[in-house]
């Protein structure tokens, strides 16, 4: 499985990604995954994830509709009732299906959208998926009151970035590290308070960027951008929550200060109620830094 899991390019992750999409083929695995994901987020100590279902993927592999939505119903209430951990989601667009996959994800959301939904994006590549061709989309998905979050600028340059927060109307942006390239790009996110969600782990995985010491984040931090730290795909990149943290502090030279920082900036992008974001607040300002 470690090496099923070594890619050595973008292109070669999307596929296999795809492909251990394809091995979930019920509601009782949706619940299984919902379930686990839960335990593994307790174990690093978090207390709410905004987390990312293809859902367009499963029902593509023959999962019902209203079993989809069901299953995720039940892994949430049992998330908070097991693990203690408050789970919402986030429906993406696979770019590699194109816009279609798109149009049926919504028509799904309208019928069966279960209680926690709260995102619209989109994923997969870049490359010859322009954020532009799913405007239309998002000013629906928008229309069901729900936030938009796509990814941009992962592996493209940051006219992807400039699609996501001009047409799409991006509140977070997946990544969105080419924006370092683009200072009135960064001035702009600054300006808008949008949040970029970084992914260290997962950027060096899929090669788009060639180490840890050359990622720009410490570019986009400096810049005054919001910055929070995030996992994309956990076990498909052998990392978790912490780890971010800690190559924060040991590759890019967060203090403790600016990690304590980094985690309030991650509750205040969220979508989370206000009751939930000001009990985590309280909790994070509650610990003694060294």
């Amino acid at each position: 499985m470690r090496e099923f899991y070594r890619f050595t390019d973008f292109p070669t992750f999307i596929s296999i990604c795809m492909s251990a999409a394809r091995l979930v083929r019920t509601g009782d695995d949706i619940y299984a995954l919902t379930i686990g994901q839960a335990r593994d987020l307790a174990a690093g100590n978090v207390r709410y994830a905004e987390t990312t279902v293809t859902a367009d993927s499963h029902l593509s592999v023959g999962i019902a509709p209203d079993e989809l939505a069901e299953a995720l119903m039940r892994g949430r209430s049992d998330a908070r009732r097991l693990h203690g951990v408050e789970l919402a989601f986030v429906y993406d667009i696979n770019g590699e299906l194109g816009v279609e996959s798109g149009e049926r994800l919504l028509t799904w959301i309208e019928q069966y959208r279960p209680e926690g939904s709260i995102g619209f994006g989109l994923g997969g590549p870049e490359v010859g998926v322009p954020r532009s061709a799913y405007a239309d989309l998002f000013r629906r998905a928008r229309d069901l009151d729900l936030h938009c979050v796509p990814h941009a600028g992962e592996t493209i340059g940051p006219d992807e970035v400039w699609s996501a927060i001009d047409q799409l109307g991006a509140e977070r942006v997946g990544h969105g590290i080419a924006s370092a390239q683009d200072p009135v790009l960064m001035a702009t996110l600054v300006e808008r308070g949008i949040t970029l969600e970084i992914c260290p782990t997962s950027n060096v995985c899929t090669g788009a960027v060639t180490s840890l010491a050359a990622h720009p984040f410490p570019v986009l931090r400096e810049a005054g951008i919001r910055l929070t730290l995030n996992t994309d795909d956990p076990g498909m990149f052998s990392t978790d929550i912490n780890t971010e943290y800690a190559i924060a502090h040991d590759v890019f030279g967060v203090d403790p200060a600016g990690l304590a920082e980094l985690a309030r900036e991650s509750v205040r992008s969220s979508f989370a109620t206000a009751n939930i974001q000001q009990a985590i607040l309280d909790e994070i300002d509650s610990v003694d830094l060294p």
